[in-house]
C-alpha cells in the first residue's frame, strides 16, 4: 500500500459520486479518510463492503482501503474533530429558477460550525456558483467561528461518470482556489502524491496517462476563479455537444455525414475530437444543471450570456428530433413494439439523471408504444421513474428486448451495443429497423445485414423489409 510522506487526515462529507470517489482516491494516495453521510443505511452498506453506485474501479479501491485508509461513519462532529481538511461533497440540485440549490451545503456548513475546535481547511468539492466560498465564510462567522480558525477553499472536481477514479488519479489538472497561503499549503500537501509524481512511481498504483515524469499539473487561483472554472468548463463541453448536434441536423438535410465532418473538425488541434459525437444530446447530473446554474449566475450579475440558453435549447430539441425519427420510420406508434437499448445517460454508468434515453422512452409511451428496455447497469434505477407495466417491461438482454420488435432503438452508447451480433438481431426482430441515437454503426454495415438504418446527421439507409407475422397488440 502506498504511503505518502506527509499524510493528511481528511473528512469527506457526502458519499455520492463525488464524495465516494474522492474518499477512495485520497485513501489510495496515502491519506487517512473519514467519509461521512447522514444516510445510515448507505453507511451500513459501505461498511459491510457494498458499493451503492456503478463506477469502474471504485469497488476494488474500496475493498483495498475500507477500514484502513477510509472509514465510513454518520458521526460528523467526531470526523471533523479528527480531520485537518473537510471536503464538502453534498448535492447541489437545480432549483426551479435554474440556480443551484445550496441548502444542503448550508446545512453542512452549519454542522461544521458546531464542531470546529481548531484550525480547519474547509474545501468546496460540490459544484457551486461563484462567491459560494464567501457565503460559507459568512455562515461560519454568523455561528461565532473566528476567521483565523478556518479557511475556505474551492477545489472543483472534473470527473466523468464511468471513468471517475482514473480522472481523479490521472487528472488533466487539479484546480485549487485559495485566498490564504496557509490553506494553499494544506491542499498542496494533499495532492503532492499526484503533482510531484510519487504516487505514479509506486508499483501498486493504478496506471494511466500520468506517470512520475509527467505528473498532474496544479493550478492555484483565487476561490472565485476556481468556482467559475468548473462551471465554464462544463458549459464549454456542453457547447461542443450542442454545436455538433446542430451541425448534424444541417448535415442530414444536405446528405452529408456528420461522422466525417466531426473527424475533419477533430483533426484541428485547436478543436480536438472529444465531445464531437452527434447523438441524443447530453444528460447526467452535471451538464444540464451546470449550464442552467452558470446562466443564472450571469443573469444575477447583469451579464447577458445568451449562448448558454441556446446550448440548452439545442439539447432539448435533439430529443424531439429523435422522437420524430422514430415516428417517421414507423408511421404510427400506438401498439408498436420497440426495443430500447439503453437507459443511463451514457455508457459506463447506472446514472439516469436527465437521461435522454428516459426522456425519449417517456415520449414513446405517451404515444401508445410498448417498450422492452435493456441496460447493462441502469435498469433498477430506471424502474423508479419508468415502472414496469403492460406497456413497459425490462428484458434480461439485448436479444430478448429485440424479440418481435417493430424497431430497435439505440439510446445509450454502451460498448456492447456497438458490438451486436447483427445476424442474430435481425432474426429476433419483427421488422429489421434500427434507429440509432448514438451513431454506433456505419450505415453500409447495417444495410449489408438487411437493416433499415436511421441515425443522427447521416442519410438513412433503407432495405426491403420482410415482416414476420405476429398478433396485433392494442391496435
Amino acid at each position: 500500500m502506498f504511503r505518502v510522506s506527509k499524510p493528511v487526515s481528511i473528512c469527506v462529507i457526502g458519499s455520492g459520486y463525488v464524495g465516494l470517489v474522492a474518499a477512495a482516491c485520497f485513501a489510495e494516495m496515502g491519506h487517512k479518510v473519514l467519509c461521512v453521510d447522514n444516510d445510515e443505511a448507505k453507511v451500513k452498506t459501505l461498511c459491510e463492503g457494498g458499493v451503492p453506485i456503478f463506477e469502474h474501479r471504485l469497488p476494488e479501491l474500496l475493498a483495498k482501503h475500507r477500514n484502513r485508509g477510509v472509514t465510513f461513519t454518520v458521526d460528523l462532529p467526531a470526523a471533523i474533530e479528527q480531520s485537518e481538511a473537510v471536503f464538502i461533497a453534498v448535492g447541489t440540485p437545480q432549483g426551479d429558477s435554474g440556480a443551484a440549490d445550496l441548502s444542503f451545503v448550508e446545512a453542512v456548513v452549519s454542522e461544521i460550525a458546531r464542531s470546529i475546535r481548531g484550525y480547519k481547511v474547509i474545501v468546496e468539492k460540490s459544484t457551486v456558483p461563484v462567491y459560494t466560498n464567501e457565503w460559507i465564510s459568512r455562515v461560519l462567522q454568523r455561528h461565532g467561528i473566528p476567521p483565523d480558525t478556518f479557511d475556505v477553499v474551492s477545489n472543483p472536481e472534473f470527473l466523468r461518470e464511468g471513468t471517475a477514479v482514473m480522472d481523479f488519479l490521472h487528472p488533466d489538472r487539479i484546480v485549487v482556489g485559495v485566498n490564504s497561503e496557509r490553506a494553499a499549503a494544506v491542499l498542496q500537501n494533499i495532492y503532492a502524491p499526484l503533482t510531484e509524481g510519487s504516487y505514479y512511481a509506486q508499483p501498486e498504483s493504478l496506471k494511466g496517462p500520468r506517470d512520475s515524469s509527467h505528473p498532474a499539473p496544479l493550478l492555484v487561483t483565487s476561490a472565485q476563479s476556481a468556482e467559475i472554472i468548473k462551471h465554464a468548463s462544463n458549459a464549454f463541453l456542453a457547447l461542443k455537444i450542442s454545436f455538433i448536434n446542430a451541425v448534424a441536423n444541417l448535415a442530414e438535410v444536405v446528405d452529408a455525414d456528420i461522422e466525417d465532418i466531426a473527424a475533419g473538425m477533430g483533426l484541428d488541434s485547436r478543436i480536438g475530437p472529444r465531445f464531437l459525437r452527434a447523438g441524443l444530446g447530453y444528460g447526467g447530473s452535471c451538464f444540464p444543471k451546470d449550464v442552467a446554474a452558470f446562466h443564472w449566475v450571469a443573469q444575477q450579475r447583469g451579464v447577458d450570456f445568451q449562448l448558454l440558453h441556446e446550448i440548452h435549447k439545442i439539447n432539448e430539441t435533439q430529443k424531439e428530433i429523435f422522437y420524430k425519427k422514430v415516428l417517421s420510420a414507423l408511421w404510427t406508434l400506438r401498439g408498436k413494439r420497440l426495443a430500447a437499448l439503453g437507459l443511463a445517460f451514457k455508457g459506463g454508468t447506472d446514472d439516469i439523471r436527465e437521461s435522454p434515453a428516459v426522456d425519449v422512452i417517456q415520449r414513446l409511451l405517451a404515444s401508445g408504444a410498448c417498450i422492452a428496455a435493456y441496460d447493462p447497469a441502469a435498469m433498477d434505477r430506471a424502474k423508479e421513474v419508468l415502472p414496469a407495466n403492460d406497456k413497459m417491461r425490462y428484458a434480461a438482454g439485448v436479444y430478448e428486448a429485440a424479440k418481435d420488435a417493430d424497431a430497435v432503438l439505440i439510446l445509450t452508447d454502451w460498448k456492447e451495443f456497438g458490438d451486436l451480433d447483427l445476424v442474430r438481431l435481425n432474426q429476433a426482430v419483427r421488422f429489421p429497423i434500427v434507429i440509432d441515437g448514438r451513431n454506433l454503426y456505419r450505415p453500409e454495415t447495417m444495410q449489408q445485414h438487411g437493416f433499415t438504418y436511421v441515425s443522427v446527421g447521416r442519410p438513412a439507409s433503407y432495405h426491403a423489409q420482410q415482416g414476420k407475422p405476429r398478433s396485433v397488440v392494442n391496435e
